[in-house]
């Protein structure tokens, strides 16, 4: 589960990005972030992904208080959350495969069971047969999906997406939007940003809306 309660991000200069905002998120849900561009969606999502820290409140992400916990635990509790960045962040100089095996390189699993675990999710994602290629020889949609792999090749419990479907035509945003909705049945927590209409599909939404860093009741 989820909770923020007065939730508040105060950035250098005094800019309030959240400001007073309180929620819960069960776990297993599927929840929608909306709001304008500049809402405080994407600061949101990188508090409940321990990016960022908040400035005051609490927010607490299985029991655990974001704003209390020590500096060394973090890394493990970003394990059991997978981000999808707007930007995709992904490695343009290494192949699919190799964008994918990064997180568990980074936790040291042994090779052979992070590749099979990598091959896995590129054929949960429809990327199997791309897994040597390069990112800028994948179109925007597969790009999205090869991001998408990244993020739950860790088997994360929680899945952060920021505006998934931003520069996407409509058949790739389906299919993007589907590949969501499958991870949130098997039990995934799935927390997606948007500013955009799109219908998501699957069980029944929590939608959360913000207006400049505030959440509409």
């Amino acid at each position: 589960m989820i909770v923020a309660n007065h939730l508040t991000k105060r950035y250098l200069g005094g800019f309030e990005a959240i400001r007073d905002v309180s929620f819960e998120i069960n776990a297993g849900a599927m929840a929608l972030l909306r709001g304008h561009s500049g809402a405080g969606k994407t600061t949101l999502l990188k508090l409940m992904g321990a990016i960022e820290r908040p400035t005051s409140g609490i927010l607490t992400i299985g029991g655990q208080n974001l704003l209390t916990l020590r500096k060394k635990a973090l890394p493990f509790l970003r394990r059991n959350i997978g981000l999808v960045f707007q930007d995709q962040k992904l490695l343009f100089d290494r192949p699919a495969l190799e964008n994918v095996l990064l997180p568990l390189e980074v936790i040291g699993l042994p090779l052979r069971e992070a590749q099979r675990r990598a091959r896995a999710a590129l054929d949960k994602v429809g990327l199997l047969s791309r897994e040597r290629a390069y990112p800028i020889a994948l179109s925007g949609g597969e790009q999205q999906r090869l991001a998408i792999a990244r993020a739950v090749v860790n088997r994360p419990s929680i899945l952060l997406v920021d505006e998934p479907t931003a520069n996407l035509d409509d058949e790739s945003a389906r299919q993007v939007l589907d590949l969501f909705a499958a991870f949130n049945q098997v039990g995934v927590t799935v927390i997606i940003s948007t500013h955009a209409p799109h219908k998501i599909p699957g069980r029944d939404l929590r939608i959360l809306t913000l207006d400049h860093g505030q959440l509409l009741l």
